[in-house]
């Protein structure tokens, strides 16, 4: 009779431990990625996907899953995405990321949200890469320069009041919003950007410069990606929009 019982409760343990782990190798968000441009992908290109939380806009994504497909032919690339769903919080924001390499160099990229699971979006999704851009790195690029804001979300800039973001070869982004300096972290991902939360002095500046200042942070906190025009750096946010443009320091 012991013996009995104890083979019932392993088989109601075994039934119920089934079902979770089926769930969890069925959970998986699916897709296709592609790009626009007439060009034949080489031997040996990488598609690499990503499901990230992007619920926090002072912090950078929490990075959920990661998948990388070894790509047979050629564009669209179909991919599975297979994720731990007790991870995954309804009321937080979710996107997926992909970009495709050859020989270890990153030739396309995502560069919006792709956004997946939650708020009324599934677990399919379709991913229109970019070529991936030159002043990605280089001196060229973002990291290095003082970069002075011109524009704050359409709004202009005080005359003679100089809001400044430096980002550091280390993951560190340092400055002045025109009064306070500040220093945090961010997240460079070639044309993905995420500024973090900054830590900041507690100066007392004249109403106009508080004004600026307060602006910029807000700024800086709907970064979600960068483009180099003609010497001028945008920074933009999930829509692409422009909400921060910056000259090079003198």
């Amino acid at each position: 009779m012991i013996a009995t019982r104890r083979a019932a409760l392993a088989a109601a343990s075994l039934a119920l431990a089934v079902p979770r782990r089926v769930l969890a190798q069925a959970s998986a968000i699916t897709g296709a990625a592609t790009y626009r441009e007439r060009m034949a992908l080489p031997p040996g290109a990488v598609l690499e996907v990503e499901l990230l939380d992007i619920s926090r806009a002072e912090a950078p994504a929490d990075r959920i899953a990661v998948a990388r497909i070894e790509v047979q032919g050629q564009v669209p690339i179909r991919f599975s995405l297979p994720f731990d769903p007790a991870r995954i919080d309804e009321r937080h924001r979710y996107s997926v990321s992909a970009r495709l390499s050859v020989r270890d160099q990153v030739v396309f990229r995502s560069d919006r949200v792709n956004p997946v699971l939650t708020r009324g979006a599934g677990r399919e999704v379709d991913i229109l890469l970019v070529r991936a851009r030159p002043e990605a790195s280089g001196d060229a690029g973002l990291v290095g320069p003082v970069w002075v804001a011109e524009d704050i979300t359409g709004r202009g800039v005080v005359d003679r009041l100089q809001s400044t973001i430096t980002f550091g070869a280390d993951g560190r982004a340092y400055g002045s919003g025109g009064c306070n300096r500040f220093t945090g972290g961010y997240t460079l991902d070639g044309t993905s950007l995420r500024i973090g939360q900054m830590a900041q002095t507690n100066m007392a500046c004249v109403e106009a410069a508080m004004d600026q200042e307060q602006r910029f942070h807000q700024a800086l906190g709907a970064v979600r990606g960068w483009r180099i025009e003609n010497g001028i750096l945008h920074l933009t946010d999930d829509r692409g929009a422009t909400v921060l443009r910056l000259a090079r320091g003198q």
